[in-house]
Parts: structure tokens; sequence; C-alpha cells
């Protein structure tokens, strides 16, 4: 598993305010364009899913998934530093972290588009399946002009000789460019995993 891994990704674009959402491995699987994938359609709805292996055990990568140290160490995008208050590991349960923007650039950014500086954001735990799989939805309420509403997400965590390979599954946003934020957040974010675990 030496060496860079591509990023994996389906993104069928389905404009939807709440779209329709059922994780599952049986679905139809992504096909590699360059480097990266392109699924035409995707029988569980709308959604976009993201593959990275990594050299290290299920166990491992669970444990910085799930634990605030672990979560802390890697979940936030560059510039941006993740601070968890609340951790409750169970189906039902919530994960309320703030995200903070460090970087000048990030901060120009967010004071030009008219968003706070740190942003305080929840997660509902939907499925814990230790170490295999994590679900969870995230509420998003930090979108200006936009009201509240919850994005799903699923990951599992498939063993493979050396490692484990993570393939995380979730719904689009609300619009076009705040999906594409998210591919980018979720991208950055599992770079930034893979620098924890090499």
């Amino acid at each position: 598993m030496g060496g860079r891994q591509p990023f994996i990704m389906n993104i069928p674009w389905v404009p939807a305010r709440r779209p329709a959402f059922r994780a599952g491995r049986d679905g139809a699987r992504p096909r590699t364009v360059s480097g990266m994938t392109d699924q035409s359609s995707e029988p569980d709805g709308p959604g976009i899913s993201l593959e990275r292996a990594y050299p290290a055990p299920p166990d491992r990568i669970w444990q910085l998934w799930t634990t605030s140290d672990g979560i802390e160490a890697w979940w936030s995008p560059d510039g941006f530093s993740t601070e968890v208050g609340q951790l409750d590991l169970r189906p039902g349960g919530e994960l309320v972290h703030t995200m903070t923007a460090r970087d000048p650039q990030m901060v120009q950014f967010m004071t030009d588009n008219g968003m706070p500086l740190a942003n305080t954001s929840r997660k509902r735990f939907t499925e814990v399946d230790p170490p295999r799989r994590i679900g969870y939805d995230s509420l998003v309420d930090y979108v200006p002009g936009v009201p509240p509403y919850w994005v799903t997400t699923m990951v599992d965590l498939v063993p493979e000789d050396g490692g484990t390979r993570v393939i995380m599954t979730a719904q689009v946003m609300h619009d076009e460019e705040w999906t594409q934020r998210l591919i980018m957040g979720r991208q950055n974010e599992l770079e930034n995993l893979a620098k924890l675990v090499s």
C-alpha cells in the first residue's frame, strides 16, 4: 500500500433540498476515470462517495474517527482547527465540535462570504458498528439564507492487506456549489488522515 492513493468519487448531481438517501454497500460500484470515478446512477439516492486506502488497521482508523483526540487531530480542513465539545458514541448520541478558521486566507473567505470564523457543528449518530461502520446525520445550519437541514454520511472501514479502505458516502447538499465545497472539504480531511497514519 505504498505511495499516494487516489481518491475514488462518484458524484451524480441531482438538485434537491433533502434528497432521498439509503446507505448500503451492495449498490453499484463506481468505475475509475483518470484516478477519479464517475457513476451515472446511484441506486441508494443522490450522493457522493469517496474512497481512500490507508496503511493502518481498521481499529486505528476507528480510534481516529471516534475519539475526541482523534477527531481533533485531522478532521478539520486545511486552514481550520477542530475542538470537540461533546462526544456520545452510540446510535442517537451526538458529536458537537467547533471548527475555527485560523489561516488568513480562510479567515478572509469566511468574512467575505458573511460566515462566522467559528462554527459549532452537530452530528447525530445513526449507526455505530466498531470497527466497521459509522453513520451520522450532520446539521447544516451555517449557510446564509438557507434554512437548516440534515445531511447523512456513512463511513465503512474495509480491511485490506496491510491496511484499511475507507469508503465515505454522503448526501449531496442543497446546491451544486455547496456540494462541491463538501467534496473538497472531505477530500482534504481524508488527506489529513493519510498524513496522520503514514
